[in-house]
C-alpha cells in the first residue's frame, strides 16, 4: 500500500496555469476519486503522480519518499487508462504477463501472479483467448489485471469506464469497488461521473479550474458542501437554484434545494408551478416544473406521483433541506 502527498504541486504549459497549486494527503488504502467538469485539470494532476507530465513546482511523495523527478517506472504505481491499449496478437496471459516480461521476472513468479490476478478478475477461463474474443467489460478486467500484477504501491485510473455502454459501466463500478476491498491498496480514479464519485470513493477531490474546491467522504460533500459549484455538482439529479425573493424569504441571496428534498402537492405548498415532462419510473417520479415566480426545477417523488404535462402543483422544501449561499456562492 501507498500514501501519496502532494505539496503546492502546480503545472503550466507554456504561459497557461492548469494547476495553480495543489495541497492533498491520500492516505494508504484509500480510495480516492477525482471529480469534475471536463477541463477542470483532474486527468493532468493524475499524470503529473503518475510522472507522465513534469511538475513546475511543487513536490509528490509516495510513502513519505520524493518522487517528484523520478521517472514514471520509478514510483511504483500502476496505471489503467481509458483504452484498454491491449496487445490485439497476444492471449490474455500474455497480456497480463507483458510488464512483468519487460521486468524479466523469473517465468515462475510471472505464471504465480498472472494466475492470481485471473483468479481475482474472474479471468481463469479466458487466459488463452485473445482480446478479440472478449467483451468491453472482459477487456478492462484484463488492463487491470496487468496493473494487478505488478503489485504497486497505489492503483491509477484515468476513466476507465468511459468507453463502455451504461449496464457495463455499472457493472464494472461494483467491481472494482470489489477489488479494491479485496486487495486494500491505494487507488486513485478519475471520472467526470459524480454517480461514479458517490458510489466508488472513500473520499472525493471535487476539482474546477485546477483549484480543488472541496475535500471529503460522498456524504460530506452531499450534505454540507462547501459552496454552490459543489453543491450543484455533487448529487443526480443536479441541485436546484433559487435566487430573487424566493432565497430572500430564506434569509439568503440564493438558496438550493435538491430534486428528493421538495413536499409534494396538488393543493398548496410555498411555491406554485406548472408540470412539464412527468418521467414516471415505476419507483420514482421526476417532474420537471416550471416555477411562477422562480425558474425551472426538477422534484422527485418516491413511487408514482399522479400528475402529467400541463397539471399545477406545489412543492415546499423538507424542514432543515435548504442549502444558503451568500452572493459570492459560498455556504451561508
Amino acid at each position: 500500500m501507498g500514501s501519496i502527498t502532494l505539496k503546492q504541486v502546480r503545472k503550466t504549459f507554456g504561459e497557461v496555469e492548469v494547476i495553480p497549486g495543489v495541497d492533498l494527503e491520500i492516505a494508504e488504502g484509500e480510495f480516492v476519486v477525482f471529480v469534475g467538469p471536463s477541463g477542470c485539470g483532474k486527468s493532468t494532476l493524475l499524470r503529473l503522480i503518475a510522472g507522465l507530465e513534469d511538475v513546475t513546482s511543487g513536490q509528490i511523495l509516495i510513502n513519505g519518499r520524493d518522487v517528484t523527478d523520478n521517472a514514471p517506472a520509478k514510483r511504483g504505481l500502476a496505471m489503467v487508462f481509458q483504452s484498454y491499449a491491449l496487445y490485439p496478437h497476444m492471449s490474455v496471459r500474455k497480456n497480463i504477463a507483458f510488464p512483468l516480461k519487460m521486468a524479466k521476472m523469473p517465468q515462475a513468479e510471472q505464471d504465480a501472479r498472472v494466475e492470481n490476478a485471473a483468479r481475482i478478475l474472474n479471468l481463469t477461463d479466458y487466459l488463452d483467448r485473445r482480446p478479440g474474443q472478449l467483451s468491453g467489460g472482459q477487456r478492462q478486467r484484463v488492463a487491470i489485471g496487468r496493473a494487478i500484477v505488478r503489485e504497486p504501491a497505489a492503483f491509477l485510473f484515468d476513466e476507465p469506464l468511459s468507453n463502455l455502454d451504461a449496464a457495463l459501466r455499472v457493472n464494472m463500478r461494483v467491481e472494482i469497488s470489489e477489488l479494491h476491498n479485496k486487495l486494500a491498496t491505494t487507488m486513485i480514479y478519475v471520472t467526470h461521473d459524480q454517480v461514479e464519485a458517490m458510489t466508488m470513493a472513500d473520499k472525493i477531490v471535487v476539482l474546477r479550474a485546477g483549484n480543488v474546491e472541496q475535500v471529503g467522504s460522498p456524504l460530506d460533500l452531499y450534505n454540507k458542501p462547501r459552496n454552490r459549484f459543489v453543491a450543484g455538482f455533487i448529487g443526480s439529479p443536479n441541485m436546484n437554484f433559487i435566487e430573487g425573493e424566493g432565497a430572500a424569504r430564506h434569509g439568503a441571496h440564493t438558496i438550493g434545494v435538491r430534486p428528493e428534498h421538495w413536499r409534494m402537492s396538488l393543493s398548496d405548498g410555498e411555491f406554485a408551478g406548472t408540470v412539464g415532462v412527468a418521467e414516471h419510473l415505476g419507483s420514482d417520479t421526476f417532474l420537471h416544473v416550471d416555477l411562477d415566480s422562480a425558474g425551472k426545477v426538477i422534484a422527485r417523488a418516491t413511487g408514482e406521483f399522479p400528475v402529467s404535462h400541463g397539471d399545477r402543483v406545489f412543492l415546499t422544501p423538507q424542514d432543515g433541506r435548504i442549502y444558503k449561499f451568500d452572493a459570492e456562492g459560498l455556504s451561508a
